[in-house]
């Protein structure tokens, strides 16, 4: 019954993965390995954070739908305290995560994060054309290697801000307020736990939360994740630990946000 989705092996009761997966659709800033593990009784911390990151690999749907309209990129680091001897555009162990949010009047649409190994043409470009429509009007700082993002049919509006008296976040202010929204979730909720090996999926989680924040069902989000969960491949403990392929490192920017 079980076979090909992320239950697959499972020995707990079904009852027991139903109840994982309400609590976590109906606490609305999410939840700790820790706070699953006493509300279900389960056995071990363990258990719980490997259920908690099988349910994140079922919160993104294949193929799901591109950002449309004008869109606003910028990234933000994400991670612990400022190491010792680690200046200027070097991330030491902290992690880049690049954001897209689309304008939908003054607030915002639909959000996409991402993980990337550095601040290059090749990352953004990758995150752009692989998160946003082609035609949408992209919104950026005057990070040089946006430029030319338009030959992939983007309209895209740098703005620099250096030369602006405005500050950063009142230019892009949709992805300066997810960074900030993001920082408080990871510190919050989950304490700053996160490493980079893992650290896609809890994007994966906020970014599932996000844009379903105005859903007045919790409901639908049980069920969306229900059937998500069981369309999705297995999980088996050894790819929850070391998560995504490490990627090469390469030149990293300086950031604000």
């Amino acid at each position: 019954m079980t076979s090909g989705t992320i239950l697959a092996g499972t020995r707990k009761p079904l009852t027991d993965w139903l109840g994982a997966m309400w609590y976590v659709c109906s606490t609305k800033h999410g939840v700790s390995a820790l706070g699953l593990q006493k509300v279900l009784g389960l056995g071990s911390y363990e258990t719980a954070w490997a259920w908690l990151h099988k349910l994140r690999r079922a919160m993104v749907v294949p193929g799901r739908d591109l950002l449309t309209g004008d869109v606003e990129v910028d990234e933000t680091i994400v991670g612990g305290s400022p190491q010792s001897g680690v200046m200027g555009r070097r991330l030491g162990k902290k992690a880049l995560v690049v954001i897209g949010a689309e304008c939908r009047g003054g607030g915002s649409g639909r959000i996409r994060l991402a993980r990337i190994p550095n601040a290059s043409r090749v990352s953004l470009h990758g995150f752009i054309r692989a998160n946003v429509e082609p035609g949408s009007v992209l919104l950026t700082d005057g990070w040089p290697p946006y430029a030319g993002i338009d030959q992939h049919g983007y309209s895209h509006k740098a703005v620099s801000i250096n030369a602006s008296t405005e500050e950063a976040s009142e230019l892009l202010p949709r992805t300066h307020r997810v960074a900030s929204l993001l920082k408080r979730w990871l510190l919050s909720t989950h304490q700053g736990a996160p490493q980079p090996a893992q650290l896609d999926y809890y994007l994966d989680e906020f970014t599932f939360r996000f844009n379903r924040r105005s859903s007045q069902s919790r409901g639908l989000l049980f069920h969306r994740l229900c059937h998500q969960a069981i369309t999705t491949a297995p999980q088996p403990y050894g790819s929850l630990v070391q998560g995504p392929r490490t990627r090469k490192k390469g030149v990293k920017r300086n950031h604000k946000m």
